[in-house]
């Protein structure tokens, strides 16, 4: 599998690009500016790969600023985990406190469960429910890759911030520590946010959460 990473938007959030064979999915776009979401598309466009899906690790407004900018380019389904879809049906109002201009959307996603072996075109990932930073929260583990899309759980020696909607901290830590320091060591971990790194790495810096 391949993955690019684009650091976009004024939050400088990471969005991804993962080639698979003939498949692509785009993760977490981001874009504000044009010029972002066209270097995705030049990249995209090297690869004879087919845009299968968007997936969203959450819904915070980071982390879907560019959904729409997407969605006028590529007819995807877009996939988004409901345990909670507070933050997906106040997009607008997200937006709005840290002052953007937006409209709600006007679908729902199709549902990503947490769930093992779940697959879409050629990839298969294991979806690792992960609250604390959002209640919506999934990481990603491709398990053939040993890579692991982190979102805003886990950061190189950080963690997601927990002030927000239905944020704590003691349930983010227990996510980190249940779901993402049982994966193998040599996994690579990337984030929603800053560099990539990896779990044995973490286990044993990561100020917020030691394994």
């Amino acid at each position: 599998m391949e993955l690019h990473s684009f650091t976009v938007g004024p939050f400088a959030e990471n969005t991804y690009l993962l080639i698979n064979g003939a498949d692509a999915l785009l993760v977490d776009p981001g874009f504000n500016e044009p010029a972002e979401l066209n270097a995705f598309q030049q990249k995209f466009e090297e690869s004879p790969a087919s845009l299968k899906a968007i997936i969203l690790t959450h819904a915070h407004v980071d982390h879907v600023l560019g959904l729409q900018k997407a969605l006028d380019q590529y007819d995807v389904p877009v996939y988004l985990n409901d345990t909670d879809r507070y933050l997906w049906n106040n997009f607008a109002s997200q937006a709005q406190m840290f002052g953007f201009q937006a409209a709600d959307f006007n679908f729902d996603p199709e549902p990503l469960p947490a769930t093992e072996n779940w697959t879409i075109g050629s990839f298969t990932f294991d979806n690792l429910y992960t609250p604390g930073h959002a209640p919506d929260h999934i990481s990603l583990y491709h398990r053939e890759s040993e890579i692991l899309i982190a979102g805003d759980a886990l950061f190189r020696e950080g963690i997601g911030r927990t002030d927000l909607y239905k944020g704590s901290m003691e349930v983010l830590k227990k996510s980190i520590r249940e779901k993402l320091y049982r994966l193998p060591d040599g996994t690579t971990v990337y984030p929603g946010h800053g560099p990539k790194t990896t779990i044995g790495h973490e286990k044993k810096a990561n100020p917020f959460v030691r394994g």
